[in-house]
């Protein structure tokens, strides 16, 4: 395993060069962090070069790296929100995790990759709705898991538990409403329950 690693890691360092920002080996993984304005170059490169040949997009998903570690992080004080994508090499036998931070943290921004592997589509639709990063390029970047009026990325670490907004259905009107959440915060206090006979003693 080792070995391979080793070999990928060199192809890596050959190929991309100054576009990488960091490649990092932990727990026998490659992690490639790449600036986002080298993201969509180097994706088309981990596919088409023939000494990578990464033809597999197995998951995208988003990241918040707010308060990551509580600040204990080198992480935490960069910027927030990143696109972590999982490659695979079916003809190489190897797998590579590409990693991209968001420069702006108020509108959080990263190429699509959908024209390079197709089955990033729904998987950049779901970083879209759960974190509210946005994919330029993407033709058809619209909410997957919440509803349609929806408010806010429930992902985010600074979104409510709770919510903003709760829907039930309603007798009277005869259908589905939306109203403010209702659920009042409480603190919860395991109770001990001690038994006389327990463990038969």
């Amino acid at each position: 395993m080792s070995t391979k690693l080793d070999t990928l890691q060199a192809a890596l360092q050959a190929v991309l060069g100054d576009k990488i920002l960091e490649l990092k080996r932990e727990l026998g993984e490659l992690t490639l962090r790449v600036r986002p304005e080298h993201y969509l170059d180097v994706a088309h490169t981990l596919r088409d070069h023939a000494e990578l040949k990464f033809e597999q997009l197995i998951d995208l998903c988003g990241l918040d790296y707010s308060d990551y570690g509580n600040g204990a992080s080198t992480v935490a004080e960069g910027p927030r929100f990143a696109v972590a994508s999982h490659l695979l090499s079916v003809s190489k036998n190897w797998r590579l995790r590409l990693k991209v931070f968001a420069a702006d943290d108020d509108l959080p921004q990263v190429a699509s990759v959908n024209p390079v592997w197709n089955s990033a589509n729904w998987f950049e639709r779901e970083a879209f709705d759960m974190y509210g990063i946005i994919f330029e390029g993407h033709e058809d970047l619209r909410r997957i898991l919440t509803d349609y009026g929806f408010i806010g990325h429930p992902m985010r670490k600074d979104f409510p538990v709770s919510g903003h907004v709760e829907m039930r259905y309603d007798a009277e009107q005869k259908r589905v409403i939306y109203q403010p959440v209702t659920i009042e915060p409480r603190e919860i206090t395991p109770r001990v329950i001690r038994e006389d006979n327990y463990g038969g003693l």
